[in-house]
């Protein structure tokens, strides 16, 4: 069952019952994506976290409202539904976009003193490589060609018209908002950092993906897995595995 939390809370979603002796996951959609997208690996790690999604405007249940459409924004407002939930450790887990709201959202927190004790990023470039990519000013076939290239959409929702016209207008806020992201190379994060990318993504190269090293001052990692773009929704048992690990283990710092 899927619930906001606390009641009214339109930002975060809890799709299992909270474990009240464990830390927190915290988990960040790509562009286009939402909070259901984590659905799996909640019920995978539903004995070793609280596993919390974060649901952005402009999608499935908060449809009718304006896509963000800078990451600024977006970090900010994420940081301040989801300072209630630092009574707990923060594990941070984004993926694609999600991967830079989360670098972003965890500079707030270290900001104010209480970060998160690891972030995950899968599935982008470090926050200071620049593509110059342009996805956000095609036209709406222009988009659904990007959702086709990367397979993360059902084809059956991408010939269904309806349900198009629900979802292009996040998706190009998104786009907008990652599309126009800069960060340099001295803007970092203190929490220890795991890169993750499939061999096969057209978006992200495993070097690239290491270049995720210079964005912290703590321990790094990289993990490699087979599959593209979206390789992790082949991978949730091994991707639960090795958040087990580091939900499990004390804070290095």
């Amino acid at each position: 069952m899927t619930t906001a939390c606390p009641t009214g809370d339109p930002w975060v979603r809890r799709f299992h019952p909270a474990r009240q002796d464990s830390g927190r996951l915290v988990c960040f959609p790509h562009a286009g994506g939402s909070a259901s997208f984590y659905f799996p690996f909640s019920a995978a790690l539903r004995d070793a976290a609280d596993v919390l999604a974060v649901q952005y405007p402009g999608r499935q249940d908060r449809h009718a409202e304006k896509g963000i459409e800078t990451i600024a924004e977006l970090a900010d407002r994420a940081h301040e539904a989801l300072q209630p939930y630092a009574d707990r450790p923060l594990t941070f887990f984004g993926h694609s976009m999600g991967a830079i709201v989360a670098f972003e959202v965890a500079r707030r927190f270290e900001r104010d003193g209480e970060g998160p004790v690891h972030l995950f990023a899968s599935g982008r470039r470090a926050p200071s490589a620049s593509a110059g990519e342009n996805v956000h000013r095609r036209d709406d076939e222009g988009l659904i060609a990007e959702l086709r290239r990367l397979s993360g959409t059902d084809d059956r929702l991408l010939g269904d018209e309806e349900i198009l016209r629900m979802v292009l207008p996040a998706l190009r806020s998104d786009y907008t908002a990652i599309e126009t992201y800069r960060a340099t190379p001295s803007t970092v994060v203190t929490a220890p950092i795991t890169a993750l990318t499939g061999d096969a993504d057209p978006r992200v190269s495993p070097q690239e993906a290491h270049a995720w090293r210079g964005h912290t001052t703590g321990p790094f990692d990289l993990e490699v897995f087979p599959g593209g773009h979206f390789y992790l929704s082949d991978r949730v048992t091994e991707i639960a595995a090795l958040l087990r690990t580091r939900l499990t283990a004390p804070d290095p710092r």
